[in-house]
């Protein structure tokens, strides 16, 4: 008879047991699996994935030594579980779970082959089956953590995005309004986005309006210097208004200043009277 390491490598006669007992093989992965169990139905229904089709393609990668197909079949299902945020630790206890059904079936199957126990060969599949299934562990939880680490800076750009919105009240004129904490990241989606719409718009006054930023460090505010800087070499006039006395006190004391840039206004109303009926 053929010894189970070198099964392992050929595949053909393990799996074919393990064809045979399939649902032997499936009743006592759910057995294993009991914290798993309830949520096989949840989890078809949220990501479409079919939890006992896909263990046995695992144990078929891990049997054969597809490292391959193994790799590319990981790195797939990362992607569902981090798309669909579904809880990892399902993912940790089935893959437990499918680990130990394996290993309950490929003793049953070293039984019937009634050979005497040989050490080396038994350590030598051990290890070829424990690092096939850690190896598959491994490309999940990177695949999972990159998708999501990709997710989460799409969400921060959109965020940021839509947090610089430049508001048209005639053809020429809009009010740029200014809201939250302002950190060098959205400083400079802050100038990208304003220089975009101001040569996409031709607006040639823009307001910008400061009364909802609670603060403002340096940095930040020569970013803002280079937004007015920026859009007054396309010919389109800045005015400055809602600045708060404390971020007015701390540009004084570091010596920066917006008045030789731009116009300065106290309110937005004010700034929007001079430029709509010529007030000044």
């Amino acid at each position: 008879m053929i010894g189970l390491s070198l099964v392992l490598q050929e595949g053909k006669e393990i799996t074919e047991f393990l064809e045979k007992h399939k649902e032997e093989v499936e009743e006592n992965l759910l057995t294993e699996a009991d914290k798993v169990r309830d949520k096989i139905a949840e989890i078809q229904v949220i990501g479409n994935i079919n939890l006992v089709e896909n263990a046995h393609r695992l144990i078929g990668y891990v049997v054969n030594q597809e490292t391959e197909e193994l790799i590319a079949f990981a790195e797939q299902e990362g992607i569902v579980w981090a798309k669909y945020s579904m809880t990892l630790t399902f993912k940790l206890d089935w893959v437990h779970a499918i680990r130990r059904t394996l290993w309950s079936f490929l003793y049953q199957y070293d039984k019937s082959l009634n050979k005497s126990e040989n050490r080396e060969e038994f350590y030598s599949t051990e290890r070829t089956v424990n690092e096939h299934i850690d190896l598959f562990l491994n490309n999940f939880f990177i695949s999972y953590s990159t998708f999501k680490d990709k997710l989460l800076e799409r969400e921060k750009s959109l965020v940021e995005n839509l947090s610089v919105q430049i508001i048209p009240i005639n053809i020429s004129t809009a009010i740029f309004p200014l809201i939250g904490a302002i950190d060098d990241s959205r400083s400079e989606t802050i100038e990208d986005k304003v220089l975009e719409e101001v040569s996409r718009g031709r607006i040639e006054t823009l307001i910008i309006d400061l009364s909802g930023v609670a603060q403002m460090e340096a940095d930040v505010t020569h970013h803002l210097l280079k937004v007015i800087d920026g859009i007054s070499l396309m010919g389109c006039k800045a005015i400055i208004t809602g600045m708060r006395a404390e971020i007015a006190s701390k540009m004084v004391k570091e010596g920066l200043s917006f008045r030789d840039k731009a116009e300065v206004r106290g309110n937005l109303q004010q700034a929007i009277s001079a430029n709509l009926v010529g007030e000044n």
